[in-house]
Order: C-alpha cells, then structure tokens, then sequence
C-alpha cells in the first residue's frame, strides 16, 4: 500500500515570511508546520497537471519524455498548472511547449487521481479534449518525440492519467517500442 505523503514535511524548516524555525503542531486534526513567531501554516497542497488528448485521422498524440518521472515513456502533451493559471491556458501552453502544435481546447474529459509517486509528478490531473488548429509537429521543452499513434500501434505509456486518456478513444496500452 502506497503511504500518503506527511502533512508536516520536516524539510521544511522556516517560515517563508519571518524565517522564524517552524515547529509541527496539530492543526485541523493534522499534524502541520506552522510557525510559533506569526501566523503562518505550511499546507501540503497537490501538484496539479494538466494534459491534452488530440486527435487526428484516429491517431493520438504523445510524446515522449525526456525527463523524470517516467523518462522514455509515452505521454500525452501535459505540465503542472502555475498558481493563478486557467488550467485551459496551461493545456494549450503545454501542447505548445512540447510538440509545436496549436490546439483549441474544447471540453472537459475527467479529472483523475495519480497515486503518490517517488519520481514526483502530479497527484492530480485534469484532461481535456483538444482540436488541432496549426503549428509544425516537432518535439520540445522536456521531451524528444512527438508523434501520433494509432490506438492498436502505442509505445510504452506512462502515467495513470495516459492510461485513461487512451481508454476515452477506445485504445489499449501498447508495448510496440515505437
């Protein structure tokens, strides 16, 4: 069983606004880091990512990693979402950043829980459905493919999330070494 992350990370040991050393205290029922000088508490907030399932001619966009978590696997264009950022902004930034395309994002397609990883990465992820509307295919930001896939020809994916992108257009994880 996979243990949740601590609400009280020791790591963390002062506070951002006066640099007093932080202390745990029990706070809402959980252990926090909080600091005895003002009125800051450390909350443990969730990494959210935000990826983009794009579809033409049947195929499916993915790229693939260059960097940790999950290096060499197959994902769909996907980041973590900035503080204060639409989360649809960051769909599109992303599939920019990574495969050069220009997307439209046109609706919601689930909001899925990834369980804690020790690579990192999100812990909650919201995909989108996309239109493709211009751009040169070609890899970028953290990746160093980009290519689109039939649902019965996929690499090796990575991430829960991927898993569930593909099952919306009826495909079924690969191992084609693509």
């Amino acid at each position: 069983m996979t243990q949740l992350p601590h609400s009280a990370p020791a790591e963390i040991r002062f506070c951002p606004l006066c640099a007093t050393p932080l202390e745990t205290r029990l706070l809402n029922d959980k252990p926090r880091r909080a600091c005895p000088a003002c009125t800051y508490i450390h909350f443990t907030d969730p990494k959210v990512g935000v990826g983009v399932l794009v579809e033409q001619e049947g195929k499916v966009l993915l790229v693939r990693r260059a960097v940790n978590p999950q290096i060499g696997k197959w994902s769909i264009p996907a980041g973590f979402l900035d503080r204060g950022e639409d989360p649809r902004t960051t769909a599109t930034r992303e599939t920019r950043e990574e495969t050069g395309l220009e997307v439209q994002v046109t609706s919601l397609v689930d909001v899925y829980f990834n369980p804690p990883s020790p690579d990192g990465g999100a812990s909650v992820f919201i995909l989108y459905r996309a239109d493709l509307v211009g751009g040169e295919l070609h890899p970028g930001d953290d990746v160093d493919r980009a290519a689109f896939f039939a649902p019965d020809a996929l690499p090796e994916l990575a991430f829960a999330s991927t898993l569930g992108a593909i099952s919306q257009i009826g495909g079924e994880p690969g191992r084609s070494g693509a």
